[in-house]
């Protein structure tokens, strides 16, 4: 089961009535790709991997919109958020910090978010405000590693409500819930994401997830659907241009899943060739 994770996020989708134009989420085409290769490597190997890869993820997801609130913050207060993100998503390398390197790396995901939370827990109490907020929720991701219960607990405080903290805490809970098998648990918060207007999370991770597990409960027609519409939209997707785009990774994984389930409706999904330059 790969656990798909990112540093960097938002959502995709808008069609126009004869020409279907759809705006490629940045935070699936760049990010999203590349965690999920990462969570393939831990396929397999056992529910603690799966908690650190969900934690992974959580961590992950927000930065892009951190990216964007930062804006209306202080410089300073941007500034020390910044520098533990910069903690809080740096590599893991069992040798450590080579001598030449500037950047630090740690051992451990545990080590790394010990290092962070107390840079998140210094923006909390200097600046508060947005920053405070987001910070807030990185300490609650980062937790993950040290304290699980506790984590979730935080997360659960910081959903209440339709802030952006509090859709991105949601996501966060539905991920842990998942990793719980309370799977309708997750589903019902998966379920309130996708109808939102603005879940801040891209719709189709949110609907990819959901899919899954409706897989798990054995609801494959549900999660057929979900798979097709994703895969569907992504195969038609335009650029600004008005030019065909390749598919985001979670839409190429969407269109695997579906010919597993319905092999003649993956059919119906023709991957676009982009133009050739010359």
């Amino acid at each position: 089961m790969a656990k798909k994770r990112r540093f960097e996020q938002l959502e995709a989708a808008a069609s126009t009535t004869r020409e279907k134009k759809t705006y490629v989420d940045p935070f699936q085409a760049q990010v999203v790709p590349r965690l999920e290769e990462a969570g393939k490597k831990f396929e397999g190997k056992g529910k603690t991997i799966l908690y650190a890869i969900g934690a992974i993820m959580l961590i992950a997801l927000v930065v892009f919109a951190v990216l964007k609130w930062t804006r209306s913050s202080s410089a300073q207060a941007q500034a020390a958020l910044g520098k533990a993100i910069d903690v809080s998503s740096a590599q893991i390398s069992q040798a450590g910090t080579p001598p030449t390197s500037n950047e630090k790396t740690y051992k451990t995901e545990k080590e790394r978010a010990e290092a962070a939370i107390p840079l998140f827990q210094n923006v909390v109490e200097q600046y508060g405000g947005e920053a405070g907020e987001k910070a807030k929720y990185f300490i609650a991701v980062n937790k993950l590693y040290l304290d699980r219960t506790a984590a979730i607990q935080e997360l659960e405080t910081l959903s209440n409500g339709s802030s952006t903290t509090a859709k991105l805490a949601k996501f966060a809970l539905a991920q842990t819930r998942a990793d719980d098998n309370k799977l309708d648990d997750a589903v019902n918060i998966y379920q309130e994401l996708a109808g939102m207007d603005d879940p801040v999370v891209a719709k189709d991770t949110i609907n990819f997830e959901l899919a899954k597990i409706y897989e798990k409960q054995g609801k494959k027609q549900e999660a057929a659907d979900l798979y097709f519409n994703i895969a569907k939209a992504a195969s038609e997707a335009k650029d600004r241009d008005g030019k065909p785009v390749r598919m985001t990774q979670t839409a190429t994984d969407a269109k695997d899943k579906l010919k597993d389930l319905d092999p003649e409706r993956a059919k119906q999904i023709t991957e676009p060739q982009p133009e050739s330059p010359f």
